[in-house]
């Protein structure tokens, strides 16, 4: 059973840009407080009185707790109606990052991040579901894709927002800015998403059975082995555009811009490249992936070498789209808590990014390393990739 018959009809396009538009802001808040932090790891460091890498640890703090929650609150939610899901897991993010606002201490961030992270992975999952189930089947990625622009958009506009904000009004402002966005997302959905009270409710267990499924794991691992070198790279962008470009801090949120810029192109080409290719999509991405991780410790010395690395190593979101909508079909009966999982795997790859860029750092290898770093990661998605197609069932 397609997820298309789980909701019902397909809306008119004008009502399902209007659904997919709300459900988008709340993708901007989520990406806006998920990356924040990286554009402010110095000024965070510095108030806390913390090394960058232990802010990392916050970094890692969050992904945990999209981890945890994706799947935990998809299985709990799986009775509601999907659009008061939605704004029950907007409220959550919303507390969260009111909370990171006011942190008082390192502890305090960490256990603020991870609350935050909660509600991360089931709300993309639970929107994925709702517009991708009401649009033609043969758009499907492209409509996630649209949600997912609010995501790519946070890279593009929210997180140099929220960096500039930091730097000016302290980097607490930032995620003051996220939780009211958070709350606007809440009056969006409640207005703009469907309420379709006879839209069936999911089964936890048959949400679980479906994970007994290998191809849902190795789909997983490409996710979270395969995409951390984008986090690996990422979340040492600040530290490393002051200490290898040598420009003054007032240029990080033109990097995080440069990262949105690539983020928004490969999240649409990424949405086209499924529909086209389907699962031969996710081997094209990852071998990009690696050649733009590589090329970025040699363009990180000049300013508008880094300005065009990030650049290219934004355009990794295209990854996201395809995996998101290949598990929702291998796990057709478990579409929330599929979609949701996705993003638990992509968290992963946000925990283990920093942790091995974090190492190498610290090993003395300097900071252009996370791009040789990233790279292997890439590489040993790819053998996920070629290991899945082998299986049965793998195109």
């Amino acid at each position: 059973m397609s997820t298309q018959q789980t909701l019902g009809q397909v809306l008119p396009a004008r009502e399902a840009a209007k659904m997919e538009a709300a459900m988008a802001v709340g993708a901007f808040a989520i990406g806006t407080g998920e990356f924040a932090i990286m554009g402010l790891m110095p000024d965070i460091a510095s108030n806390l009185h913390l090394s960058e890498p232990q802010v990392g640890h916050a970094i890692s703090a969050y992904a945990l707790g999209v981890m945890v929650g994706a799947p935990l609150l998809a299985i709990l939610g799986a009775k509601l109606l999907r659009k008061h899901m939605l704004m029950l897991l907007m409220v959550l993010y919303a507390l969260g990052n009111l909370a990171t606002a006011f942190t008082p201490s390192a502890n305090a961030l960490l256990v603020f991040r991870f609350i935050s992270g909660l509600p991360h992975g089931a709300y993309f999952g639970i929107a994925a579901v709702v517009a991708s189930s009401m649009v033609p089947a043969a758009h499907r990625a492209s409509a996630v894709a649209r949600v997912m622009i609010g995501l790519t958009s946070a890279m593009l506009l929210g997180n140099p927002i929220a960096t500039f904000l930091g730097q000016w009004f302290g980097w607490r402002s930032a995620f003051a800015l996220v939780g009211a966005i958070a709350l606007l997302t809440i009056v969006l959905v409640w207005q703009y998403v469907p309420d379709r009270r006879d839209e069936p409710r999911s089964d936890p267990r048959k949400e679980l059975r479906a994970f007994t499924k290998p191809q849902v794991w190795m789909a997983l691992a490409i996710g979270a082995v395969g995409f951390s070198g984008m986090f690996c790279v990422f979340s040492y962008l600040a530290p490393t555009m002051l200490d290898v470009t040598h420009v003054t801090a007032q240029w990080i949120p033109f990097g995080l811009a440069a990262f949105g810029v690539g983020g928004i192109i490969g999240n649409i080409a990424g949405g086209k490249l499924f529909d086209r290719l389907q699962f031969r999509a996710v081997g094209v991405v990852l071998v990009w992936a690696i050649a733009v991780l590589l090329f970025f410790p040699f363009a990180a010395g000049s300013l508008w070498g880094v300005l065009l690395g990030i650049g290219l190593i934004g355009t990794m979101v295209a990854l996201a789209a395809p995996l998101q909508i290949r598990l929702m079909d291998i796990a057709h009966e478990a579409p929330s808590l599929a979609a949701a999982s996705n993003h638990a795997a992509f968290n992963l790859a946000n925990a283990l990014g920093p942790w091995f860029g974090g190492m190498a750092i610290t090993a003395g290898l300097g900071w252009t390393s996370t791009g040789y770093i990233g790279a292997v990661t890439a590489l040993a998605g790819l053998g996920v990739f070629f290991l899945a197609r082998r299986m049965r069932g793998g195109d």
